[in-house]
């Protein structure tokens, strides 16, 4: 898990889900570096465990889960996206 600087009082939680594959690493460092510009504190955790997964009504991966709501879901989200997911 990394964290990261914050302007909010309340550090966000991001799960990226994913088995691992390269879509999904590629999603994880999109969302870690789209903190790292907005200057947000966050728990970025890296899903892996199936089960988990569908615990989220995930059936496509990646997926960006942001507070407990899923964002994205199949593809690999666009960093503007995810900095919009993060400001509000």
């Amino acid at each position: 898990m990394n964290h990261f600087i914050n302007k909010r009082s309340k550090e966000m939680d991001i799960k990226v889900l994913g088995p691992g594959c390269a879509k999904c690493e590629k999603t994880e460092k999109l969302v870690k570096e789209a903190l790292a510009e907005v200057g947000i504190d966050a728990t970025v955790e890296k899903v892996t465990d199936i089960m988990k997964i569908a615990g989220y009504g995930v059936m496509g991966t990646p997926a960006v889960v942001v507070d407990g709501d899923v964002k994205s879901v199949g593809k690999i989200p666009k960093k503007e996206d995810i900095k919009s997911w993060l400001e509000k």
